[in-house]
């Protein structure tokens, strides 16, 4: 809507003046702050028709309803959207809060009137991590009726897996099996969200304001329009929504020659962008793609680069759109479905037939969709077409590995990169080769920091620390050993760290032996897999050290566990349990619920991926 499109009728009940005024002054209001205005209004009706003490606004005479808005996360993003959802209902004229699963007993959902479920779905349909006590309750006996409470749900997912959104699906379902009244339809939404949430949450909030009637809020809008005539230009604010251009100041190989790993440190400047960040967050980069990639799909397509297309309604040509804009590489169910919309290929039905699932689930494995142009060429495609079945090119998250503290003005990461052949192809990851071979040092990557409020240090400085970062996941650790020795903090620090081999793949390796000869880092355990005949892990190392462990923990120590979350964590965590049963005499069942006392201590964390 520009500034010129006229909002109010000509036959409305208003003088020219006022209708010229909203006229002006509407078309300015963001959606939000017109949320803010239609509960404005709602409430001064409900004020006008209902008798008001003396003196008292009429606007007040309703009190205002409550909203959970109730969160479940893995990387932060749902607490994200949660909290940005609390601030639009507070504006809308609702009583809201945000409040964790992992906070919340099940049968206090029973008191929620209003509620909003924002969850994420982890892995193969698994919840969060944090999540997953309250959702075995939810979803079993303890579950509480809740007839009186009316709902909708935002699920965040993953397309490229084949669980897209599970929990979402699951909290809808369920709660409309408890007898909770669906006010709003679920929406599923892939890695790129924005578009998907705002419409969710405006629509949302939009049905419980009808049907709650909520009165006017005591606070004022969050902005104001500008006066006629004078032109505001509010500082530049960096963020999921607008990254920021950080220069790489430099890439260093980690590995040493002859490894077969290849890991980069990298460190970004962030002067001037306003991005704060603490030990334990991270680093979200905006990819290009590679030039051989999209050649190939210009060349497998027989498409001219140059043709224009529209993605997210901004205009690109085709070349620009497939670099910078959008996912070539990851093949899924709804891409494959929405290519053979166009393709038409018989083949392709029947590796779609729900009865082959199994087929489908082995095509997919190691495959991109180059190989799907390759395999069932469309008879014509254009452009447009081709930009339709793609999604937006997503941002990879990486474990920072600084201290802001040591390093102002900077971030630093730890990245793997990623290369193999499969199917008779050479294959590499999306960011991890844009950061390793096509950016150079003092060219600009876009970049935005993602708190993770769940994965820090004790606020108790005095604490013990335990810490598990095999490979890569040495990142957070980095940062927390920096940190520690910047505020000076007095809690001994333990760390196991793992990978292949002691000369080549010791990442960090002085840094350590620096730490440890100025007393900052108690304890260092290495596993080398391949340096003997038998192949040894962090969790080994931990086994081999159960009493020490098994002390610290009962000393008050957090443990912390970065890295793999298909093997190596599972191994941790079993060793972890084993350890407990051994060195504390308890059985497996008591040790179980000793450790499930860490979590909910938050003394037992995870960065897993």
């Amino acid at each position: 809507m520009s500034q010129t499109d006229p909002v109010i009728p000509g036959n409305a009940p208003l003088n020219p003046e006022q209708a010229a005024w909203l006229n002006n002054f509407l078309p300015s209001l963001a959606p939000e702050q017109l949320l803010w205005l239609e509960g404005f209004i709602s409430g001064l009706r409900v004020g006008q028709a209902t008798p008001t003490t003396a003196g008292a606004p009429a606007a007040a005479a309703a009190a205002s309803p409550e909203l959970t808005v109730l969160y479940g996360t893995e990387s932060g993003n749902a607490e994200a959207l949660a909290d940005q959802t609390v601030k639009a209902a507070k504006s809308s004229g609702f009583k809201a809060k945000a409040v964790n699963m992992a906070d919340l007993k099940v049968a206090k959902i029973k008191d929620m009137q209003n509620l909003l479920v924002i969850v994420s779905t982890w892995g193969e349909g698994d919840p969060p991590e944090t999540a997953v006590e309250f959702c075995q309750d939810f979803m079993g006996d303890k579950a509480p009726q809740l007839t009186n409470t009316r709902f909708s749900v935002l699920g965040l997912g993953d397309t490229s897996y084949e669980h897209f959104c599970k929990m979402g699906k699951d909290f809808d379902s369920r709660l409309e099996a408890l007898g909770a009244k669906r006010i709003y339809e679920r929406r599923d939404c892939d890695v790129d969200y924005d578009d998907d949430f705002e419409a969710w949450r405006n629509g949302a909030l939009q049905a419980l304001t009808a049907s709650a009637a909520p009165a006017a809020p005591t606070v004022a809008p969050t902005a104001t329009a500008p006066a006629a005539g004078v032109s505001q230009s509010a500082p530049v604010k960096y963020s999921r929504k607008h990254p920021f251009p950080a220069a790489l100041n430099e890439r260093i190989l980690l590995n040493g020659q002859g490894s077969a790993k290849e890991t980069i440190h990298l460190e970004f400047d962030l002067e001037g962008s306003g991005l704060t960040y603490e030990a334990g967050d991270a680093l979200a980069v905006i990819p290009h793609n590679a030039e051989d990639v999209v050649e190939d799909f210009l060349t497998t397509t027989k498409l001219d680069p140059e043709n224009p297309v529209v993605v997210k309604d901004e205009d690109f040509t085709l070349r620009e759109a497939l670099t910078s804009q959008l996912d070539i590489t990851s093949l899924s169910l709804p891409v494959i479905k929405r290519y053979n919309e166009i393709a038409k290929d018989a083949k392709l039905d029947e590796l779609l037939d729900p009865a082959n699932k199994t087929d489908l689930q082995e095509y997919l494995y190691g495959r991109e969709i180059i190989d799907l142009l390759h395999e069932f060429p469309a008879k014509e495609i254009t452009a447009d077409a081709l930009v339709s079945i793609l999604r937006k090119l997503p941002p990879r998250l990486y474990s920072i590995a600084s201290s802001p503290k040591a390093h102002p003005g900077e971030v630093h990461l730890t990245v793997g990169v990623v290369r193999y052949d499969a199917h008779g192809r050479e294959r590499k990851g999306v960011c991890s080769t844009y950061l390793a071979d096509r950016i150079v040092e003092g060219e600009k990557a876009e970049v935005f920091v993602t708190p993770n409020k769940h994965f820090k240090l004790p606020a108790d400085n005095d604490v013990p620390v335990i810490m598990v970062g095999p490979g890569t996941g040495i990142a957070p650790f980095r940062a927390f050993i920096e940190e520690r020795k910047a505020i000076g903090a007095q809690g001994k620090n333990w760390l196991f760290f793992g990978d292949q081999h002691y000369l080549t793949d010791f990442l960090y390796q002085t840094e350590w032996q620096d730490y440890l000869a100025d007393g900052i880092l108690t304890r260092l355990d290495v596993a080398f897999s391949r340096d003997q005949k038998q192949k040894v892990y962090v969790q080994d190392r931990m086994r081999e050290n159960s009493r020490g462990f098994y002390a610290w923990l009962e000393q008050g120590a957090s443990f912390y566990v970065c890295g793999d979350a298909s093997r190596m964590a599972t191994d941790v965590d079993m060793a972890l349990h084993e350890i407990i049963a051994k060195e504390g005499g308890l059985s497996q069942e008591a040790a179980t619920e000793y450790v499930k006392q860490l979590k909910k201590d938050k003394r037992y964390l995870r960065d897993v991926y």
